[in-house]
């Protein structure tokens, strides 16, 4: 049975894409796979990189919240965000960011199942005034926090099939060659 996402939980259905608001990213199309340097696959992976188009006007702030569908666990909490045009880099650290599942406050690395496909939906709310929230908070707190501030709402949904990590060839790390 699939998760209900923070969208259903805070943002009503007309806030969806309203004023034109979008949300995309450099490293993927919507739908598409995310590329492994953003997952547990690879040692270094980072979160991708995110870009948005102008919230409504008197947008206060943005939140950023990013799920796996299929398990409903949270991988992102940020806010703090301006509530204007711009972007996060790949890697970059926000301003705010809440725990995700494991309770870090970080990008959580997608790391399904062996052959297993999840779909993940980074969702970016517009809010009417800034979160008073702690560094650190959590989803439930940052839902309640949102309930009855979201104006506008965009959503990305990205893929990723659970890998095997590939073994390092010994013969590779010896340098002496």
């Amino acid at each position: 049975m699939p998760h209900a996402p923070t969208l259903a939980k805070v943002a009503e259905e007309k806030a969806l894409g309203r004023s034109g608001f979008a949300l995309a990213s450099d490293a993927f199309r919507h739908g598409g796979e995310l590329d492994p340097s953003f997952t547990a696959i690879e040692e270094d992976a980072v979160a991708p990189p995110l870009e948005w188009t102008a919230p409504p006007p008197g947008t206060q702030e943005l939140v950023l919240v990013a799920e796996d569908i299929n398990t409903g666990q949270v991988h992102w909490t940020v806010w703090g965000l301006p509530g204007q045009k711009g972007k996060l880099l790949e890697g970059e650290v926000p301003p705010r960011t809440g725990k995700n599942a494991h309770g870090n406050s970080e990008w959580l690395l997608p790391d399904p199942p062996l052959g297993e496909e999840h779909r993940y939906l980074f969702q970016l709310f517009a809010v009417d005034l800034p979160l008073t929230l702690m560094p650190g908070a959590t989803h439930e707190e940052l839902v309640r926090n949102l309930d009855g501030h979201v104006t506008a709402a965009a959503v990305l949904t990205a893929r990723f099939e659970g890998h095997q990590v590939e073994e390092l060839d010994l013969e590779d790390l010896d340098d002496d060659d």
